[in-house]
């Protein structure tokens, strides 16, 4: 199976106040092929909830996308490639 061609995933973790948060994101067809917004978040290694919005036009739903990515972004989500280089890069072999 495939990813969606809209698909984000993202986490927000801080191991102080132990919290380890994953959000995703995907464009797929509904059952009677309109376009609709699946959102999928919770603890990072859990099933976590879900939530699917339906939509007349990807037009819509690409709107949604985008509003949900921006918002996660700036409470600190980020995919997980960028979160270990900050960490990584936070250290230093000696």
């Amino acid at each position: 199976m495939t990813k969606p061609p809209f698909y984000l995933y993202i986490e927000r973790t801080q191991p102080a106040d132990n919290m380890a948060r994953f959000y995703a994101l995907s464009i797929e067809p509904s059952l009677f092929g309109k376009p609709s917004l699946v959102r999928r978040w919770g603890r990072i290694g859990t099933t976590g909830r879900e939530k699917i919005h339906l939509f007349e036009s990807e037009a819509e739903a690409i709107t949604l996308f985008l509003a949900v990515a921006r918002r996660k972004r700036k409470r600190g989500y980020a995919p997980r490639f960028e979160q270990s280089s900050r960490i990584a890069s936070a250290y230093s072999l000696a």
